[in-house]
This record gives structure tokens, sequence and C-alpha cells, in this order.
């Protein structure tokens, strides 16, 4: 006989996971470092939805990417329309950034944040559903503004405790004209070298050859190493480009490799393109990615609109902070106070009393019990909160109008307050953490 379908547990879908409480105050403090920084260089936030036309993607990624081919989450509606759950933010910002009239004779700085949806192998910092962290800026053509984002994300890596742990690796595509004859050279190149190139490779030579590059095969690596390299066929201005640009970095002391087999995996980069990679992380080593797409916006039927940004993956980056033990001591801070009434009259005064507490302390962290129970057992849930002071609200402590304050973690006597006393000695010992 078969299960009931009533009786089976439902599970998360594979890739697709919880974010529990445990680990949510980390987060919380990676996107509170984000927003602030993305407010100092005066970036403004854009929040897209994460379902878009297919088409969308198959314009901008490109038909021929793993992304589109293998990984994207794609279905039709009831009218029978494509849709996508967005694989990717740059997308989606700039049709949004174009439908809404952002880009016309206007320059942008964007940052957005949020979840993407990808059907890849599972593993450790990398899922189906993931989230991202990206900024794109329009309407700015020189290398000043890809400096400027590659050094925002440098100064996020200092704020995180991460810039001794990451290198920056910088290539430029050169223009499309470039690399289009770059990619003839390329092609007789391999087809040179058949019998080296694997399956997934041959498949790539008719449709994106530039892709080989950044293969990870090493039994192609001495092969790659020998191909043409795209840095010696750039157009006169996207070599001065680059130029320009690594001066710029070199002047801000910002160290660099610079590696020809960069080529990211999306159709839409030209020029400037780069990574933060770490070595922390194993084979899976790259943090953040970017460059400049110039051309993306007149693809998906706009007006030419110089364009840069980069997206970085918020799992990889809480993953890192965990494996290089860089995470604050700050962020596991729970309660500050657990108060506990002892009886039913003092409930409905303790729910007054912690509303007032909280008017008077806008910063405290308290929690109130609720829940019933004998004493020993509201004790022990005030020591499992984690808090570091316990209110304790009985019967004698109503008759006085007063309150006693116990230490849960120091040894420390306990005191009777009366409620005119109470918030400012909370403010005292809490000026002592």
């Amino acid at each position: 006989m078969k299960e009931s379908s009533l009786s089976k547990k439902i599970q998360a879908i594979r890739g697709m996971n919880d974010l529990l409480p445990a680990q949510a105050p980390l987060w919380q403090y990676f996107e509170q470092q984000v927003r602030t920084l993305m407010g100092r260089y005066g970036y403004d936030e854009i929040r897209t939805p994460i379902l878009e036309q297919t088409a969308l993607f198959k314009r901008s990624i490109g038909e021929v990417t793993d992304i589109v081919e293998k990984e994207m989450y794609t279905f039709e509606d009831r009218n029978g329309d494509s849709l996508t759950l967005r694989p990717e933010g740059t997308a989606s910002c700039v049709r949004a950034a174009m439908e809404n009239g952002l880009l016309h004779n206007q320059t942008q700085r964007l940052w957005y944040q949020g979840p993407m949806f990808r059907h890849e192998r599972p593993q450790k910092g990398r899922y189906r559903q993931f989230h991202q962290v990206g900024v794109e800026t329009f309407g700015l053509e020189g290398p000043d503004i890809d400096a400027e984002v590659i050094l925002l994300s440098a100064r996020l890596w200092k704020q995180l405790g991460l810039f001794e742990h990451v290198t920056l690796e910088l290539n430029s595509l050169g223009s499309p004209e470039a690399r289009a004859a770059y990619r003839d050279k390329l092609v007789s190149y391999f087809e040179a070298h058949l019998d080296v190139l694997d399956e997934d490779s041959r498949r790539r030579l008719s449709t994106n050859p530039l892709r080989i590059l950044d293969s990870k095969n090493p039994a192609m690596a001495d092969m790659l190493a020998d191909a043409p390299r795209l840095m010696d066929h750039l157009d006169a201005e996207s070599r001065e480009h680059f130029e320009r640009l690594t001066a710029i970095l070199d002047a801000a002391g910002i160290e660099y490799v610079i590696n020809p087999r960069l080529v990211r995996g999306l159709d839409y980069y030209s020029r400037t393109v780069f990574e933060w990679t770490t070595e922390a992380l194993g084979s899976q080593g790259t943090v953040c990615a970017g460059g400049r797409y110039d051309g993306l916006v007149e693809q998906l039927g706009g007006k030419p609109v110089p364009a840069v940004g980069f997206a970085m993956g918020i799992e990889r980056l809480i993953l890192l902070l965990e494996t290089l033990e860089l995470v604050p001591d700050a962020v596991h801070d729970t309660l500050d106070v657990y108060l506990l009434p002892m009886g039913e009259a003092a409930e409905a005064a303790a729910l007054e009393l912690a509303e007032r507490l909280r008017d008077d302390l806008p910063a405290l962290r308290l929690q109130l019990h609720c829940g019933g129970g004998g004493f020993k057992s509201r004790i022990r849930k005030a020591d499992k909160s984690g808090a570091r002071l316990a209110l304790l609200l009985g019967e004698e402590e109503l008759a006085e109008n007063a309150v006693t304050l116990k230490f849960l973690r120091e040894e420390r006597e306990q005191r009777r307050l009366s409620r005119s006393e109470l918030a400012p000695a909370l403010a005292d010992l809490l000026s002592e953490a």
C-alpha cells in the first residue's frame, strides 16, 4: 500500500536552503556593511522582480552560454508567455533602467541585492537559489568609473577584513571588432589542437570559443598557455583604456594580476573584465566578478550607453568569512535583558514595563518571558536566551513599584531598583559592555 502523500514530509527543494535564526545575524552584518558602503559612494538602490521574460536573458546573456542552455529556470505561464527566474542581476537592472527612463542623457550609479536562480549542481557555497550584491553604472565611458567600482569592492574587502585574502585579476576583451578578429585566430589555433580539446571545448569551438580559455581541465593547460593572447590583439582605444585603468589602480595602491585567460562567461562584456579570487575556498575561488558592457543597452533595444558593474555572491562571502574566522564577536551579540514576570498580575505589568523600557532605551535588546512555567524553568529560559541581565517582576516588586535586576553572566549581587531608577541603571550597565 502506497504511503499517503499527506503523510510525507515536505522538504526544501534541493539547492534552495533555509536561512536559520542562528545564521541570520551574519547575513545582516554583511548586508549592513554593503548598504553603508554604497551610501558612502553615492550609489542608489534598485529592486527588480525575480521573474522576467525569458527573451531578456537570451538576448543579453547569449543563447549559447551555459546559463541559457543548461541552467535557467524557465516555464510558460497560463497565458503561454515564457518566463524565467532571473539567473543574474545585470540584465534585469538594464531592463528596469531602460523601461523607467533612467538612461537618457543621464548617468546612474545603482546597486541591488537579492536572490538569483540557476539549475546547477549544488555544492558548498553555491546553490540553486543564491543571493548576490551587484553594482551597475551607466553613462560613464572612461576608465575612472572602471577604477571606482574596483576600488569600491576593495574597500568592502578592507571593511570585512578580507583584503589580504583576495587577489584582483584583470583583463581587457577589447572592442567587439577587435575581439571578432581575435576570435578567428583563436579558432584556427584550437582547430590545430583538436586532439587536446575536451568534449565541452569542442562544443564551444563553434559557438563561444573564448570560453575555452577559461577551462579548468588540467589536460588542456599547456595548450591553453600557448594560445594567442587577446591582450596582444587589442584595438588602440581599448589598449589606452586599459593602460589608464591600471595606472589609476597603481596610484591607489591596488595590486592586481593581468590574466589573459579571464574572459567571463556572459556575452555582453567588452573591454575591462575583472575578478576577485581567493585560495581559501578551494577550486571555486571567485568571490566577485564584473566588467564593462557598453553594448548591452543597445542589444536590448535602447540607444548605446556605456556601462560597467560587478556582482558578488553572498553565500560565498559568508563562507569565506567563516572559513577565515573573520566574523566579528558583535555579530553573535544576543539579548541584553530577559524580563521575567512571576504570576498573572505581573504579566500585564511586565508588558507595560517592557514597552516603556523600549521607549526609554531604543538600543535595548529585551525579550519578555511568555508561556508561564515555574521559577526554575523561567530562570533556565532566561539563561538559555543568552541575555546578560534578567529582570524579575513578582508580587513583592509590584508592591514596591520596583524590579529585581539579576546578573546572568557575571558574579555580581542582584539589585532591587525602583521603576524610576531602572532605565538609567540599564543604560549605565550597557555602556560597560
